[in-house]
């Protein structure tokens, strides 16, 4: 729902700290905020200040001071949203915030919706729409390299690729369009060779931007790694080892675990997923069979597998699980890593000795450790930091991580791809013209330049309110 002409608020910083950020915007923040906010001097009027000023002063209720606040006053279009805007910044008191809020309501704002200061943003040409998404990712950076990913989409890098292949599309497109105006006078106004090879570079950076997307969205939402194995093979001491606290139950009874169990860490700035899960086993109990079930389908969504076995495990019982992962996998992007546990119940010799008998893949890894005494961690945590294409992230590169754009690039290059089967065929220049123009449609679809209503609200629905 967009609600240009209401003056909206809402809190921009969560409950529980000491302080909290109380947000006003539209076009009468400035008087609503003369009616409740008084300050200090008793002279200094908020309608009369420049922007970016902050003024200190009390929030009242009649003659009843409800805290003493900073007012930051904000003066379209150079704010935020683009409109006259107004932040307070007040003591954390839940009690304060809603007291606030409501004297704000009060006196005529709007309690703001979802992401609706963003929205505003976008509508008012301060950011475009794939700029706004970023703020939400931004929000939600659990990681280093998803913060890196936010901020590169935010401050136009992904829009900026976007806009140079719009740009010369709408240019060959109108190019066309004067030809079929002038059909009957035979002439060709867009160069055949110029338009393929700008056809070619759509479709070339089209197709780069969408191969980067299972990158990005692994950065984006953490890299989903899987622990699995038979029961009691030490899979829930791995993860209890890895997060460094006891997370999972951790027992000698087979088929303790009945259900995924899932946490994060961090590690060379990204963030992994780790998800513990039922043994892999036959058995007659329903309730566990329902976990292992749950088990191959967390395998069949993983990146990696970390396939948990035994030291003291004939080899023979090691491949064939292996085996089992690797077709379970088949298909799919994940990597399998084999992890013998319980190192520690062995001589060393033994361990050396049913290295040579473990099958591995090319890609796959093999590692020895004892997640008991913590040994063998700090290379496997190194091998998990290698999964990850770090030199792709490392350079400028445009990164993309979210469906929508992967979707409309999939789309564009679709389109490239008809459009130079018809240049090789000679089609009319009325069909190549149908698809370009479906091209530049869904290029601007990303940007916000084609939107619509229910694009609008499917975005902005999932951004927390107050921003």
């Amino acid at each position: 729902m967009i609600r240009k002409d209401s003056t909206i608020c809402a809190p921009a910083t969560p409950h529980g700290g000491a302080l909290s950020i109380i947000r006003m915007s539209g076009p009468e923040a400035f008087g609503i905020c003369e009616k409740i906010f008084f300050p200090a001097d008793n002279t200094t009027r908020i309608q009369e200040q420049d922007g970016y000023r902050i003024v200190f002063g009390e929030i009242r209720e009649g003659s009843e001071v409800i805290d003493e606040v900073l007012a930051g006053i904000f003066r379209a279009p150079r704010s935020y949203t683009g409109e006259d805007s107004v932040e307070f910044t007040c003591h954390g008191s839940s009690y304060v915030v809603s007291k606030i809020l409501e004297l704000l309501i009060m006196s005529g704002a709007t309690t703001a919706l979802p992401g609706e200061f963003t929205q505003r943003a976008f509508l008012n040409g301060k950011m475009d729409l794939s700029q706004a998404e970023a703020v939400a990712d931004l929000v939600a950076s659990g990681s280093k390299a998803a913060h890196k990913l936010a901020m590169n989409q935010m401050r136009g890098g992904f829009s900026a690729e976007i806009m140079r292949l719009r740009s010369g599309l709408l240019k060959f497109a109108s190019l066309i369009e004067m030809e079929l105006d002038f059909g009957e006078e035979d002439v060709q106004f867009a160069d055949r060779y110029e338009l393929r090879k700008i056809i070619l570079d759509v479709k070339e950076l089209s197709d780069n931007l969408a191969s980067s997307f299972r990158l990005g969205n692994v950065i984006k939402n953490g890299i989903p790694v899987v622990i699995a194995g038979k029961p009691n093979s030490g899979k829930s001491t791995l993860l209890n080892a890895l997060l460094n606290e006891e997370k999972a139950i951790v027992s000698d009874i087979p088929g303790t675990t009945r259900d995924a169990i899932e946490d994060t860490i961090i590690i060379n700035g990204l963030e992994y997923r780790l998800i513990d899960t039922a043994g892999l086993r036959e058995t007659n109990d329903v309730i566990e069979n329902l976990g292992i079930r749950k088990t191959h389908e967390k395998i069949q969504q993983s990146s990696v597998v970390l396939l948990v076995d035994e030291v003291t495990e004939p080899v023979e019982g090691i491949n064939g699980r292996a085996d089992d992962i690797r077709k379970m996998i088949s298909g799919t992007d994940a990597r399998l890593m084999i992890i013998v546990n319980k190192l520690d119940q062995v001589p060393q010799e033994a361990a050396d000795d049913l290295s040579k008998k473990i099958y591995t893949d090319i890609d796959e890894s093999l590692l020895f450790i004892s997640a008991k005494e913590l040994t063998g961690l700090d290379r496997l945590k190194r091998v998990l930091g290698r999964v990850v294409d770090k030199e792709r992230l490392n350079k400028e590169d445009v990164i993309i991580s979210n469906l929508r754009h992967y979707e409309a690039l999939q789309q564009v290059s679709g389109s490239m791809s008809r459009v130079i089967s018809g240049l090789e065929q000679e089609l009319p220049d009325d069909l190549i013209a149908v698809d370009i123009r479906q091209a530049i449609h869904y290029l601007g679809e990303i940007t916000g330049q084609i939107t619509t209503n229910e694009i609008l609200g499917n975005i902005f629905k999932n951004f927390c309110i107050g921003k």
